[in-house]
């Protein structure tokens, strides 16, 4: 199987954003910022695990999982878990299963952003970067 070009994951990533209600090249800024179209993207997020997953008292491997960023959207596994994804982990890397669940995530946090976009992005990223929304807002004009 040939594995899908840019121009095929910026169609997935559009599809994805339109079924959730959301503008598409806001959906292709955060995949260009976080993951740089590279669907195996993953990094373990050591304060995320401090913070959010470790008082959870998982079973070790489920622990560590939880506490590292998945594909195009470096979707958290514990936030996945929380949206209510009932598959394996790992499997955010499929580019269609990352989409579909980081826009329900994007979703969620815009929402409880009162439906500020830009303020629903620093919730995204949790306030490690104070640059962050307008990163991605930079990034907007590229996929429109």
């Amino acid at each position: 199987m040939t594995p899908p070009t840019k121009e095929d994951l910026i169609a997935l990533a559009k599809a994805a954003a339109i079924r959730h209600m959301l503008a598409a090249p806001l959906v292709c800024a955060v995949v260009e910022q976080e993951s740089g179209w590279n669907a195996w993207a993953v990094r373990y997020e050591p304060a995320f695990r401090v913070r959010y997953v470790a008082p959870l008292h998982l079973p070790p491997t489920l622990e560590v999982c939880c506490s590292i960023s998945w594909g195009l959207m470096q979707l958290m596994g514990q936030c996945a878990i929380e949206d209510g994804y009932p598959g394996k982990i790992p499997a955010l890397c499929d580019p269609a299963t990352g989409l579909e669940w980081g826009c329900v995530h994007l979703v969620k946090k815009i929402s409880e952003a009162r439906g500020d976009p830009h303020r629903g992005l620093e919730l995204w990223n949790g306030g490690g970067n104070k640059d962050y929304a307008d990163q991605v807002f930079a990034r907007v004009p590229r996929y429109q």
